[in-house]
């Protein structure tokens, strides 16, 4: 991992810092990792990642069974506390479920954080994912429809800043392998306004989305409706959704312009 010229100087925590990546180790893949495992999924040696542990351990963020560690409900106070700071009117969710209810599909709100999308509102139908969607789950921007409607309203500068710090991984054979691909896709997302993908992240599901923009015109999130992947299934979006989806975010940026909801969703992207 590289080193900033910040963390070189008097300002960085560096125990903060260690704090946070131990706790970006716990995940659905890795649920109750051992002492060894946290150490060589953050990157620290067993003695600081040992520290970090029993820290917040003591603290009531994390809790030990045998030589496993698990975290605490405690946890979700970090979460509610940017989801409260983001101080989103119920019409974003009343407005959302009325989509839900008009075309029958799960739909989600979510922001961009680093190489990933987090979900900041959801209202499912039915599960359609093997992965389980939620409130603060995550998935690779690049692949998402959600993120490509973020990605595209990144200058030239910005998306290849962006594009260094991600891994291209295929999830499935219809996944975007490279950086060119990518920037194609992107080019089709702001020529058509939308973003449809399919079946890039996992057979059988495709989504489409558009962009929710500020006041001063600059993408703050994304507004998607995904469902099961058909021959039909791109018609049906673009015709029947879209019209339903582009409603629902217009309500959703009226919101934001008469400062009902805070425009300072877009978590840019972070580097390492």
């Amino acid at each position: 991992m590289a080193t900033s010229a910040f963390e070189q100087g008097p300002d960085y925590v560096q125990s903060l810092a260690r704090g946070l990546r131990v706790l970006s180790v716990f995940g659905h893949e890795l649920s109750s990792p051992s002492l060894s495992e946290v150490a060589e999924r953050s990157g620290l040696s067993r003695a600081a990642a040992r520290r970090s542990l029993l820290t917040l351990q003591h603290l009531g963020y994390v809790g030990s069974r045998g030589r496993s560690f698990f975290l605490t409900p405690r946890v979700l106070e970090l979460g509610y506390s940017y989801l409260s700071s983001l101080d989103l009117s119920e019409l974003a969710q009343q407005a959302m479920e009325q989509l839900s209810q008009r075309v029958q599909e799960s739909c989600s709100l979510a922001v961009l954080d680093g190489a990933d999308v987090v979900y900041v509102l959801r209202v499912p139908v039915r599960r359609i994912m093997r992965i389980a969607l939620g409130v603060g789950a995550r998935l690779p921007a690049f692949t998402a429809s959600l993120g490509r409607v973020i990605l595209a309203d990144f200058d030239d500068e910005d998306l290849d800043a962006w594009i260094k710090g991600i891994e291209f991984r295929a999830y499935t054979a219809h996944t975007v392998r490279n950086a060119a691909e990518l920037k194609r896709a992107l080019k089709r997302v702001r020529v058509q306004g939308y973003a449809l993908t399919s079946q890039e992240l996992e057979l059988g599901l495709c989504s489409i989305a558009v962009p929710v923009r500020a006041g001063n015109g600059r993408v703050v999130a994304g507004l998607n409706v995904s469902m099961q992947f058909s021959e039909q299934a791109a018609e049906r979006a673009v015709g029947e959704i879209l019209p339903a989806l582009q409603q629902t975010r217009d309500a959703i940026e009226g919101a934001i312009r008469q400062g009902q909801w805070m425009p300072h969703l877009h978590m840019k992207y972070a580097r390492d």
